[in-house]
Formats: C-alpha cells, sequence, structure tokens
C-alpha cells in the first residue's frame, strides 16, 4: 500500500470517526514540529509550502510563531516530512 492509498484510507476513517459512524481505534500524537525548521532545511518559502500543503500562508505563519500548532493530518505530514525530506518533493508535485 502507497502512502497515497494510507493518506486515503486515514482521511476516509476520519470523515467515519467524525460522523460517529466509526470509534477511533487508536489515537496517535506527533511530536509539534518545527514548521521552521522544516521549511528552512528544505529551503522553500512560506507560500511554496502552503501550496504544497494546500493550506494558507496565514496558517503556515501562525505553525511558524507557534500562534497555532499542526494537527491531524497537517502533523502527521509534517513528521512525515521531517523523517523523509525527499517526501515534501513528491508531494509538491501533486
Amino acid at each position: 500500500m502507497s502512502f497515497f492509498d494510507d493518506l486515503k484510507t486515514s482521511l476516509e476513517e476520519a470523515v467515519e470517526i467524525k460522523k460517529g459512524s466509526k470509534a477511533s481505534a487508536r489515537v496517535t500524537r506527533y511530536e509539534i514540529a518545527d514548521v521552521r525548521a522544516i521549511r528552512e532545511q528544505l529551503n522553500i518559502s512560506q507560500s511554496e509550502m502552503a501550496k504544497a500543503l494546500g493550506t494558507s500562508i496565514d496558517t503556515i505563519k501562525s505553525w511558524e510563531s507557534k500562534r497555532r500548532n499542526p494537527t491531524g493530518l497537517a502533523a502527521k505530514v509534517l513528521a512525515t516530512i521531517q523523517a523523509n525530506p525527499a517526501f515534501f518533493y513528491a508531494l509538491a508535485a501533486h
């Protein structure tokens, strides 16, 4: 199963859990990502990161300033990018 298939399955399960038709099997906590450090490691702009993650520049700024923390799928994707920076480029290409 590819990462994208796993991600799709996770999203489908999240929708079922939100609707109340399925109970959460487990809760996974991710260390809060240092978004600025990840972005600087990749040598990309806030705009480039926002576009690849499908979010706004304001969200990236709020994560970097620690006003908000990435949660859920965003936290999982950022943890994956942190562990494997090449994943960001695969994500950005889609």
